[in-house]
């Protein structure tokens, strides 16, 4: 649950800023609306994106052994705009939103929408880091937060250094290669 509300809440926090530089950079008019704007942005880039990507993915997919690695990048260029496209209109039609000219207003946003999807996926890992670590700060700050955690580490009792990094080690190397100890000997007997 900590994951997803982190993950909302800090692309929530951008999408909110990048709503507003489109407002200051096209005619698009956002104001007070870029509050539930950026609510129905992040559902959509959450939820309904990775769909939308998938799909436009896959039928670009199946002509691109036909393509130049430059009619490549286009297709991939392409394929983001629309997605870009779709989830701009979504956005203009379940907020309060205004539109003001065709290309100012309809295609512009989309590419904005874009460079900050492209500058999000550069940063996202150190905002999440940093979201998840005030998420924690807050929830340990209330006298019920911090009792429950006390609560949780006197039940967890003394913790074994030794056990815990070789058990640790022994899941690393199941996380790897996906085995168990017993599979990989029974392969390397094999």
């Amino acid at each position: 649950m900590k994951t997803w509300v982190v993950r909302f809440v800090s692309l929530l926090v951008f999408n909110i800023a990048v709503l507003l530089v489109i407002g200051f950079l096209t005619p698009a008019r956002v104001g007070w609306a870029a509050l539930w704007a950026g609510v129905v942005l992040t559902a959509i880039v959450i939820w309904i994106k990775p769909l939308l990507s998938r799909w436009f993915g896959g039928m670009a997919a199946r002509s691109a052994d036909r393509r130049t690695r430059v009619g490549e990048k286009v297709a991939e260029f392409l394929v983001a705009f629309a997605v870009a496209f779709i989830v701009w209109i979504a956005t203009v039609l379940l907020t309060g939103v205004s539109i003001g000219g065709w290309f100012w207003g309809w295609i512009l946003p989309p590419v904005l929408l874009m460079i900050g999807w492209a500058i999000y996926d550069v940063i996202d890992d150190r905002v999440e880091a940093h979201a998840g670590a005030l998420y924690d700060r807050a929830t340990r700050s209330t006298p019920a937060g911090a009792a429950a955690e006390t609560a949780r580490v006197d039940a967890a009792g003394p913790r074994p250094a030794v056990a815990d990094s070789r058990a640790t080690a022994q899941g690393r190397k199941e996380l790897r290669d996906g085995l168990t100890e017993e599979q990989r000997r029974m392969l390397d007997e094999l």
